[in-house]
């Protein structure tokens, strides 16, 4: 017996036995899973770049995984010099890495790219519009986010937090450019996630931690809205998602919760249900993603585990293999996110 409109979950899911397609409820109407998946070199592939290892080594490297598969991930390439807390947004073709603390002297307005179905070391691309570290990223087929951070080098000290929003067209090179400002100044690592419509960025600190997410509608300018709130205030989350969710994993807070595993339905507004868990409890963790797989590797105090779920059903996170360096602070992206 199916249940009248009024009483249908938003983000329900069911199996249409006419279309044959997976369908979900935005909150007045069914609309059909996109489950595109783009023709790419090698599959999907996630990549994690720089990061620290909680004791004050910082890394240059990236490495990468196919998200379809199992294992531990590979080289890649390199950055130009060692970053951590940094943020990363990508196309199907191209990744981008920005801000950052970089060679462990002093806080970056950096931004380098790779191509991501080959490998190599990464190359420059442009300026942020201000230095800072702890940006989040996120992207459509075309321009990609940086939202957010904070800084503590010379003259903004000892500490300043940011609201602003930067974009960049990612097929072409170029500094960024203002795009409008977020609800709240604060930062975190990898805390963004987007549809091809809509960017989203949740939790951070400012200093103190914060629920919030927010979003913006990529292809224009302007200042984000209020979306909803996760769960729990939380500091160091990450995020990632297919073209209708939103999953935000891990981060530390006061609360004693720094497994949970959150998500939301992107073309709604609303507050974030629990998924379920991941396999460790951990923060400033890299999230990448398929329209099938969302993907965590790393995080502090500084792990090497990869953690992968389901991105359209709920449950605990399983165990997908190893980063080569146990790493924390170093985000994420992937050329089948979705954005894309």
């Amino acid at each position: 017996m199916s249940l009248p409109p009024s009483e249908i979950p938003s983000g329900a899911m069911r199996f249409n036995s006419d279309s044959q397609k997976l369908e979900y409820w935005d909150g007045s109407q069914w609309v059909q899973v996109h489950t595109f998946s783009p023709n790419l070199n090698g599959g999907a592939r996630g990549l994690f770049g720089g990061g620290d290892n909680g004791g004050g080594t910082l890394y240059n490297t990236i490495e990468y995984v196919t998200i379809s598969s199992t294992g531990n991930a590979v080289d890649f390439g390199d950055f130009s010099g060692t970053r951590t807390i940094l943020t990363a947004c990508s196309s199907s073709t191209r990744g981008l890495f920005g801000g950052g603390y970089y060679n462990g002297t002093t806080d970056s307005n950096i931004i380098e790219f790779i191509t991501i179905s080959s490998t190599g070391d990464a190359q420059d691309f442009g300026d942020l519009t201000q230095f800072r570290r702890g940006a989040n990223g996120c992207a459509n087929s075309t321009r990609g986010l940086f939202s957010g951070g904070l800084t503590t080098t010379a003259p903004l000290t000892p500490i300043t937090w940011f609201n602003i929003i930067d974009y960049v067209t990612i097929a072409s090179t170029g500094d960024a450019v203002d795009f409008g400002d977020s609800t709240q100044a604060r930062a975190s690592v990898d805390a963004g996630c987007s549809s091809t419509t809509r960017g989203l960025w949740g939790g951070g600190q400012t200093p103190s931690q914060v629920n919030i997410i927010d979003y913006v509608t990529i292809s224009t300018l302007g200042d984000a809205i209020d979306f909803g709130d996760l769960t729990y205030g939380r500091g160091g989350p990450c995020a990632v998602s297919n073209s209708t969710r939103g999953v935000w994993a891990g981060g530390y807070s006061n609360s004693p919760k720094p497994n949970v595993i959150d998500f939301i339905t992107i073309s709604t507004l609303g507050n974030a249900q629990n998924f379920g868990d991941l396999t460790v409890a951990r923060s400033t963790i890299g999230g990448c993603s398929s329209q099938i797989r969302g993907v965590f590797g790393g995080g502090g105090t500084a792990t090497n585990l990869i953690d992968y779920i389901t991105i359209l059903t709920q449950g605990n996170a399983v165990d997908f293999g190893d980063l080569s360096q146990a790493r924390q602070r170093g985000p994420a992206l992937s050329n089948a996110h979705g954005g894309l």
